[in-house]
C-alpha cells in the first residue's frame, strides 16, 4: 500500500459530511447519475440516495471517473423510503422543485443536516416527493430556458452547501462515526477483502500502519 495514497483516502475520509446527502427521485440517466456522484465526493458528500422503482442503477464511467465507488448509494424502490431514511438520521429534505413556496437555493442553511433531493430531468421531482419534502428551493433563471440540465442543478446546489460548511469550520475535522470510518476506510483499501468478509458474516480485520489488513484465517481469501 502506498502512503501516499493511503494518506489521501483517510485526508478524503475526514472531509466526508455524514448528514448531508443527495437523494435522486426518478434521474435515470446513467450520464446525469454519474455526473451528480461526481460531484458528491467533490464536495464531501458521503452517502446518496436513488429511486429506481425496482430496476439498477446504471452509472457512466467516464462522467463519474470513478466516483461511484466512494460515494455510498442506497437504492429505493419508492420515494417515500429515500424519504423516510433521510428523516430517519435527523436530516431535513429539500427538493429542487419550482412551485410557488420554493425559495433561492442560497437561502437554505446547508450547515444543518439536510438532503438535496432532485427529480428527472424531464419531469422533475414527483408530486409525492414535492409534498413530503420540508421546503422547495430552486436556482433562479435570467435566460430564456426554464432550469438546468439536473447534473448541474445539482452541482451549483452542493458548492453553496460546501461553500457554507467551509465557512462554518465543518471540514476542519473528522465527522464520520468512528466505527463507520474504519468500515469505510478497509472497504476503499481493500474491497476483495471486504466483499467476502460481508459474505461470511464477519467483521473487517484490523489494519497496520501501512493500511495493510492484520489476516486471520477468516479474511484469507486465497
Amino acid at each position: 500500500m502506498s502512503a501516499n495514497r493511503l494518506a489521501r483516502l483517510r485526508a478524503t475520509l475526514d472531509r466526508r459530511q455524514p448528514d448531508l446527502r443527495v437523494l435522486l427521485d426518478g434521474v435515470h440517466k446513467p450520464h446525469n447519475v454519474s455526473a451528480i456522484l461526481r460531484t458528491c465526493d467533490a464536495v464531501g458528500v458521503y452517502q446518496a440516495h436513488a429511486v429506481v422503482g425496482g430496476g439498477r442503477l446504471d452509472i457512466h464511467r467516464h462522467c463519474a471517473a470513478g466516483a461511484g465507488q466512494w460515494i455510498r448509494t442506497l437504492t429505493h424502490d419508492h420515494v417515500t423510503g429515500a424519504i423516510a431514511a433521510a428523516r430517519g438520521d435527523g436530516l431535513r429534505v429539500y427538493a429542487a422543485h419550482a412551485s410557488d413556496e420554493a425559495v433561492d437555493f442560497r437561502e437554505v442553511d446547508y450547515t444543518a443536516p439536510c438532503a438535496v433531493l432532485m427529480g428527472a430531468e424531464l419531469w422533475g421531482v414527483s408530486r409525492v416527493a414535492a409534498d413530503q419534502a420540508d421546503g422547495h428551493i430552486v436556482v433562479p433563471m435570467a435566460g430564456l430556458v426554464e432550469s438546468l440540465n439536473v447534473s448541474v442543478a445539482a452541482a451549483v446546489i452542493l458548492f453553496e452547501a460546501q461553500r457554507q460548511r467551509q465557512a462554518a469550520g465543518c471540514y476542519d475535522a473528522p465527522r464520520l462515526d468512528p466505527d463507520c470510518y474504519r468500515r469505510t476506510l478497509f472497504e476503499w483499501l481493500h474491497p476483495r477483502i471486504a466483499e467476502h468478509c460481508r459474505a461470511q458474516g464477519v467483521d473487517y480485520p484490523a489494519i497496520d500502519d501501512e493500511g495493510d489488513p492484520i489476516r486471520s484465517r477468516s479474511t484469507d481469501t486465497s
